[in-house]
């Protein structure tokens, strides 16, 4: 099939919602060409796994597709907090979260901020940037069959709409194919986790005087715990088109035929407290929360990612963000690989940094179902958040202790105690604002498609940098960075560089495409060249 495929690309993508578009998104960034099949005939008509936090935010903007999803998401832009209510209308309202961001404190860390975006809204912004940029998107494709070899992966897609079956050649295969990925079945990847943890059926509806129930309040979710009238209710455009998590209780014996319309509706009037509310149903969809993470996030040349390789309570967003953050850390790896700037091994670091980022998040997610009592959700009793299990930590200050980096602290906590971004080797790379050739842009929005060593005006390391970018041939940008007129970054006011990544001003830091710091030094070394020479042939594996 090699020699004789219909298709021949770089990387095979399966499946097409949240994270297999994001996937396709960073790979186009990359310059990768791609096929991403998808069986179904379009994006989400569902609005469902809205959350985007603010390290996700962060790679959207990279990729220049953060102002598109924030007009796709402007409708919900005022939303804040979740809310617990024994209904709407008994005055009993408690705020578990008040605002995402009530200290402001994201703005130290961060250029951007969190996004309450749905699926059915973000996709389509995905799909189209991909497009753009050359992307092969295929709804309507299955994948029905694949096998691999040493060198590649051969594949047999079928159009769902003509009955075409399309052979299919390609170097990497990336499964995005979801919670029951056929994929990662096929590879017999097992998975360990607590399991099933509730199951709940999404039901949408059309209201137009709910809006005056709710008056002025707000919420991303209001979480509604009468008994026997428990569920989730979340708004669609905050004016006539709504949500509600119904609890589905399987083990019990409930089917899915159970939930008619005519249950439904009482079930939406019970929780909100409005008997005679008008409620028309608009479809149903079921969602099953669990706590899983394959054991494995690759074999051979296929590699599992988004729900494929985790799956994650839905509360806190955690989820949807770490599959797509799956993505982005594969995304630069593979293209590195493909364009011969790094060995193969260096795919071998996705597994090594992305799956106890998976594990410690997974059970972060559960605790916080936990902790909110999400309806449906009866945890064990030994259940709890732990230290540094706030959701800004969780989000962003997890690390990487071993992986594609030099100087990593194997035993370093992958989740910290307190969120800390100071520059530490494996963790992602300090926020700063900086002027660059008249622009104020933030030092995160250097790092995305090449290697970008940062030290200040007058060290050696720019010169080695150039020196060793040639030698290696991989894409390494250098700048100087400062308060002086000749630097290539001026920072603003009274930040300081070199306090904001614990250094001093002979030192330097190298950080990934990913935002991540692959290495770090100090202070001033010996031989600026043969140094920076070998950090990077050690991050890349090359041989």
């Amino acid at each position: 099939m090699e020699d004789n495929a219909d298709v021949r690309v770089p990387v095979l993508v399966v499946g097409g919602s949240l994270v297999g578009l994001s996937t396709s998104l960073f790979l186009s960034r990359h310059g990768v060409r791609h096929l991403l099949v998808e069986k179904h005939s379009g994006t989400s008509a569902h609005p469902r796994g809205r959350g985007i936090n603010a390290r996700t935010m962060e790679l959207f903007r990279t990729a220049g597709a953060e102002r598109a999803i924030r007009r796709a998401a402007s409708v919900l832009e005022g939303n804040q907090g979740i809310l617990q209510a024994r209904s709407l209308t008994d005055g009993d309202h408690n705020w578990l979260v008040k605002s995402i961001d009530p200290a402001g404190a994201l703005a130290r860390f961060s250029p951007t901020g969190w996004c309450l975006c749905s699926q059915n809204n973000i996709e389509p912004v995905l799909a189209e940037q991909s497009r753009e940029l050359g992307a092969d998107i295929r709804f309507a494709t299955e994948l029905m069959s694949f096998d691999q070899d040493p060198t590649g992966v051969n594949a047999v897609v079928k159009d769902r709409e003509t009955g075409e079956h399309i052979t299919v050649r390609a170097d990497f295969l990336i499964a995005a194919d979801g919670p029951r990925s056929p994929v990662r079945e096929q590879l017999r990847i097992p998975q360990t986790g607590n399991g099933e943890l509730f199951h709940n059926v999404s039901v949408t509806f059309r209201s137009e005087k709910l809006v005056e129930v709710l008056g002025d309040l707000r919420f991303i979710v209001c979480y509604l715990i009468r008994p026997g009238a428990d569920g989730a209710l979340l708004p669609v455009d905050n004016k006539t088109q709504w949500v509600f998590h119904a609890p589905w209780h399987p083990e019990q014996g409930e089917t899915l035929e159970d939930f008619t319309d005519e249950r439904c509706v009482d079930q939406i009037r019970d929780a909100i407290g409005v008997p005679d509310l008008d409620v028309q149903i608009g479809g149903k969809a079921p969602w099953h929360a669990a706590e899983r993470v394959a054991q494995r996030y690759s074999s051979g040349r296929v590699f599992l990612a988004g729900d494929a390789a985790h799956e994650m309570s839905p509360t806190g967003a955690f989820g949807s963000n770490t599959g797509i953050q799956d993505a982005h850390n594969l995304a630069w790896k593979i293209a590195a690989v493909l364009d011969g700037s790094a060995g193969i091994g260096l795919l071998d670091t996705y597994e090594a940094e992305r799956l106890p980022v998976a594990r410690a998040t997974s059970e972060r997610a559960s605790a916080r179902s936990a902790e909110h009592s999400h309806p449906g959700y009866a945890p064990p009793p030994t259940m709890g958040g732990g230290p540094g299990s706030g959701v800004l930590t969780t989000a962003m200050g997890y690390c990487y202790p071993k992986g594609a980096l030099v100087g990593g602290e194997p035993g370093r906590p992958v989740i910290p105690e307190t969120l800390r971004l100071a520059g530490d080797t494996g963790t992602r790379a300090p926020h700063l604002w900086v002027t660059r050739s008249g622009e104020r842009i933030s030092t995160l929005d250097l790092y995305e498609r090449s290697f970008v060593l940062l030290s200040g005006a007058g060290t050696p390391w720019q010169e080695a940098a150039q020196r060793v970018a040639g030698q290696l041939r991989v894409r390494l940008e250098a700048y100087t960075i400062g308060s002086g007129p000749g630097a290539d970054l001026v920072q603003e006011g009274r930040s300081d560089w070199t306090e904001v990544h614990a250094m001093s001003a002979e030192g330097a830091v190298l950080v990934r495409p990913d935002g991540f710091v692959a290495w770090r030094s100090e202070g001033a070394v010996a031989d600026a060249p043969a140094t920076l020479r070998e950090v990077l042939s050690t991050v890349l594996r090359r041989a």
